[in-house]
């Protein structure tokens, strides 16, 4: 049978439809919109049974009416939320835009607020009772856009944890498919260690680092090093088991032990020998693309 690859899944005639997959692995930005979809249309309801409850003269229509103006801005807000963490992440610039935008948002959806309640109340409203009102409705207005930051904050920490999870899978089966893969016995490097010269199978070396016109060449936690520049190594080195790890070193995927994820997004890999590499996260990236598969 030919070989495909790594990273390539042979297809399966009991693989799950779309919708299957969909629902078993719901896109984060799907699950946010039905959960603003939802706390909306229960807010709604809440809050109208309230003003019913409070004006007997108050129809039902105009009870949700009343409350849904009251809060379709959140819509727009929970939007701008989740944009602007998909676009900045969920870090602190994330959240100093949003407290910027808080400055704003807040006043101007507490007088809207207070506006339509007039409406309602067919008030004439004078300036001094709207802008009671507009004071009166801003702890509720800063609870919630606290409340939708927050939930923001925490739907893209989830995305981030799951894309991590994802990714580390991906690469652990491509792993273990190139521990699998024989490596090419008479393809050797003759190597400079000190005074000395040592003929270095390719299938031990571990990784190899630029180093000006030399490569160093690391294998069974011993060095050397070989004339030579890593880009005219690397077209000689079989691509499915080296890859670049750094804009300056290969590793040799087959070698690799263990995987860890790093709060940046960056991996460490651990070495047999027992040395660690740090893989960043443009060039995880990278690796991920190379494998074939299709990155979150």
């Amino acid at each position: 049978m030919p070989d495909r690859g790594l990273g390539r899944d042979l297809v399966d005639p009991q693989t799950p439809s779309r919708a299957v997959r969909w629902l078993r692995h719901p896109s984060v930005t799907a699950v946010v919109g039905l959960f603003t979809a939802y706390s909306y249309v229960a807010t709604v309801l809440a809050v109208a049974w309230y003003l019913r409850r409070g004006s007997a003269d108050l129809s039902v229509r105009a009870s949700l009416l009343w409350a849904a103006l009251s809060y379709t801005p959140w819509l727009a807000v929970a939007g701008l939320t989740w944009a602007v963490i998909r676009r900045t992440g969920a870090g602190w610039r994330a959240i100093g835009l949003l407290a910027a935008v808080m400055l704003l948002a807040v006043p101007l959806i507490a007088g809207l607020n207070a506006r339509t309640d007039m409406s309602f109340l067919d008030h004439a409203g004078e300036g001094g009772e709207w802008s009671a009102r507009t004071i009166d409705r801003l702890p509720v207005a800063l609870l919630l856009y606290t409340a939708v930051v927050a939930v923001g904050l925490a739907a893209a920490y989830w995305r981030s944890a799951r894309d991590a999870r994802d990714r580390i899978a991906v690469l652990t089966t491509a792993l273990s498919k190139a521990r699998m893969l024989e490596p090419e016995q008479t393809q050797r490097l003759l190597v400079s260690t000190g005074c000395a010269r040592a003929s270095v199978s390719v299938g031990d070396i571990e990784w190899l680092s630029s180093a000006g016109n030399y490569v160093v060449v690391n294998w069974d936690g011993k060095e050397g090093m070989i004339r030579d520049t890593l880009q005219a190594l690397e077209a000689r080195l079989d691509p499915r088991l080296f890859t670049r790890s750094h804009r300056s070193s290969l590793i040799n995927l087959a070698r690799v032990r263990q995987v860890q994820p790093l709060s940046d997004g960056a991996w460490r890999l651990t070495m047999n020998s027992g040395a660690e590499l740090v893989v960043s996260r443009t060039y995880r990236d990278a690796v991920l693309e190379k494998l074939g598969r299709k990155l979150p």
